[in-house]
């Protein structure tokens, strides 16, 4: 983590781009569609999601993550820094300083920030899902919270509760992604995010996830796991259709990349796991198209029936977090 500096903002958006640059090619591609305001406000959150991620896992920039020697205490560092951020003209670490450069412009809710750091709590003190709806409140925390925060740097306002409602579910479905895509990866490191419900249903034990012999069972918990994002990446596209265009399109592209690794991880099977998932150079233009084409539609409207819902105080809360 980089020290504390004082920072003009120019400076701030250049370290937000080379730490989205090295720690998520598919957000930064994306990025490269919104407007250069819009763009520079979301690799300034993104540094701050990115380094938080970073201290609660062990890694730098997305990689290497093993279990931190005291997690607890790591979250503990987070939070504080985060609230001097916020609450302070201190000196902070850049992370922290851009984050703060970002809410200052866009007015993001402290809920939501809230919300994100409780992720990263239930990380810290290894906590495991024991149902769906465990799984996706786990999602809400650490994606969908950032879907509604990335929401507001779009411009859409913090009080719409229904267009955030669809950023959520759009960040819900790209950590279930994630999670298929990192079934093993995670458990070597230490952590599982599928139900210990589902992982029973399959007679599998969570110490044997990373065993190749249960490698099939694994897939048929990975297709359960893209198959439940679908609904979350279709409601998400009715609120996508809200906003300004080149968001939009921005948004539709990382749909369009985060959707096909899920889905090439439910295609393989289980040699999902031979070597990471990702989407080339190629397979990203080919993605932007179809991004460009949908961008063109205007979906039918439909209710969010039977989706998980955010809790309501986190459009503009500001309830303490673990």
């Amino acid at each position: 983590m980089n020290p504390p500096v004082d920072t003009s903002r120019a400076e701030l958006v250049k370290s937000a781009h080379r730490a989205i640059a090295r720690g998520s090619r598919s957000f930064a591609a994306a990025s490269r569609l919104f407007d250069p305001v819009t763009r520079a406000r979301a690799w300034l959150l993104y540094a701050w999601c990115r380094t938080a991620d970073d201290m609660t896992d062990g890694q730098a920039f997305g990689h290497g993550a093993n279990e931190a020697s005291d997690p607890m205490a790591s979250h503990a560092t987070l939070r504080a820094l985060t609230i001097r951020a916020l609450d302070t003209a201190e000196e902070v670490p850049l992370p922290f300083a851009a984050l703060r450069q970002v809410v200052g412009e866009t007015g993001l809710p402290r809920g939501l920030i809230e919300d994100h750091l409780a992720g990263f709590a239930l990380d810290a003190a290894a906590w495991r899902p024991q149902d769906q709806d465990d799984l996706l409140r786990y999602c809400y925390h650490v994606a969908g919270s950032v879907g509604c925060m990335m929401a507001v740097v779009m411009g859409v306002d913090p009080d719409d509760a229904d267009t955030l409602d669809r950023a959520c579910d759009l960040g819900i479905a790209f950590q279930l992604a994630n999670i298929a895509r990192d079934l093993v990866a995670d458990a070597q490191a230490g952590r599982c995010y599928l139900p210990a419900g589902w992982l029973a249903r399959h007679s599998l034990a969570e110490e044997h996830i990373d065993c190749p012999a249960n490698r099939a069972a694994l897939a048929g918990l990975a297709g359960d796991l893209v198959s439940l994002a679908a609904p979350y990446r279709q409601s998400a596209r009715i609120g996508a259709a809200r906003l300004p265009v080149r968001s939009r399109l921005a948004v539709l592209a990382a749909d369009a990349i985060y959707g096909a690794i899920g889905e090439r991880v439910a295609a393989l099977g289980p040699a999902a796991w031979d070597r990471r998932v990702q989407t080339g150079a190629a397979g990203k233009g080919i993605l932007f198209a179809r991004a460009m084409l949908r961008c063109l539609d205007q979906p039918r409207p439909a209710p969010r029936t039977g989706l998980w819902t955010r809790p309501r105080q986190s459009v503009a809360g500001s309830r303490n977090c673990p």
